[in-house]
């Protein structure tokens, strides 16, 4: 249900970062953005998970 509520670009960092265990760097060359706007968006991710288990 908290995945839901979860951008698709979100979504893909999340998935790359903590089911296929890539790091920050490598999801930006795999997605084509800076690391720093990978670590946003998986932020932004958890964030909105969080908040839909509260």
């Amino acid at each position: 249900e908290a995945l839901k509520n979860v951008p698709e670009r979100e979504m893909e960092v999340v998935r790359l970062r903590y089911f296929d265990g890539k790091t920050q760097i490598e999801i930006s060359k795999i997605v084509g953005i800076s690391q720093a706007q990978v670590s946003r968006l998986e932020k932004s991710a958890i964030k909105r998970i969080k908040s839909c288990m509260n």
